[in-house]
């Protein structure tokens, strides 16, 4: 396995620095954040796809550091009613931006439409009841996530990116492992899960049960840590919708790696990982508003590198 980063973790750097922090962090690669949910603030998306020169720069500046560009991330929500043709753009020219990098991975989330055709806010359905629920998500799936999705995989084939990786996240209609293959289904294996395992712990799933639920259809992971405020839990449950910068009243918050789940834990992590065949990036994206950005990855990096298996696998049994 190798350490990345998603570079929006250091969006406070400029591009150069981003780059210099990141070989002194010893991280072996970036994810890098085009558009949508990010500014952006390290890749011109446009820039970048109107000209090879300024294509082969970003390389250059990369690989100069000993580092390597394996994912773009789009994330964001194409299927808005009102934003989404704006933010579909953008995830169509990443993909397209991402096969002339040679970069083999767009990480992205599904899309969230309204409830209706006349909705101009993403409905995301939580409960099997009232009934009209069941209505919002058939039509959510049939008339708005599958035409859309068939459409996005064949952009994708068409200019050669071979990995799409949806981000399971809540306020997404794709947001838990079956979802995923539900999908995954309908579009074919261009289509694979951008595991997080921080998203699933919030939503109160067990992330190692869901490596082996998924097994090859994981294509990415993020490396981010959920912290469970347990007195809060017990009475605003995990379905949390307060101010993400009021920590002391949340019921969980994004963490540095470690401060959530123990580096025991993280170990059986990445071993069940490897074990379902997954030996890629480890992608480390620091959303911990109480210890910084630097500081943070930091400690990411260290945790990672004592519990991460990487080298090559080279034991046999003896024949005797």
């Amino acid at each position: 396995m190798k350490i990345g980063l998603v570079t929006d973790s250091l969006a406070d750097l400029a591009f150069e620095e981003m780059l210099d922090t990141a070989a002194e962090l010893d991280i072996q690669g970036i994810e890098l954040n085009t558009s949508n949910w990010s500014s952006a603030p390290h890749a011109d998306l446009a820039g970048l796809l109107d000209s090879a020169p300024q294509r082969r720069a970003l390389l250059k500046a990369i690989d100069s550091r000993g580092l390597e560009l394996f994912a773009l991330n789009a994330n964001g929500n194409q299927l808005h009613p009102t934003d989404g043709d704006r933010q579909s753009k953008n995830l169509y020219d990443t993909i397209t931006l991402a096969a002339e990098l040679g970069v083999p991975t767009v990480v992205c989330m599904s899309g969230l439409p309204g409830g209706a055709p006349t909705d101009v806010t993403p409905n995301w359905i939580t409960s099997s009841w009232p009934s009209e629920t069941q209505a919002i998500l058939r039509w959510q799936w049939e008339e708005r996530l599958l035409p859309y999705w068939r459409d996005l995989t064949g952009h994708a084939e068409h200019v050669g990116l071979g990995r799409i990786a949806i981000e399971l996240h809540g306020n997404q209609l794709v947001s838990n492992p079956p979802t995923l293959l539900r999908l995954r289904d309908e579009v074919g294996p261009i289509v694979g899960a951008n595991f997080d395992p921080s998203h699933m712990m919030w939503m109160g799933g067990d992330p190692i049960a869901s490596i082996d639920f998924l097994g090859s259809a994981i294509y990415h992971v993020h490396a981010k840590d959920t912290f469970i405020n347990t007195p809060k839990v017990a009475t605003t449950t995990r379905l949390e919708n307060g101010p993400l910068d009021n920590l002391a009243e949340r019921s969980w918050w994004h963490i540095t790696l470690g401060y959530g789940h123990s580096e025991g834990w993280w170990r059986e992590f990445c071993y069940r990982l490897r074990l379902n065949g997954y030996d890629g990036w480890l992608s480390i994206e620091h959303e911990d508003i109480l210890i910084g950005r630097t500081e943070g990855v930091r400690r990411s990096v260290k945790l990672l590198q004592a519990v991460a298996p990487i080298e090559p696998l080279d034991y046999l049994p003896q024949n005797i």
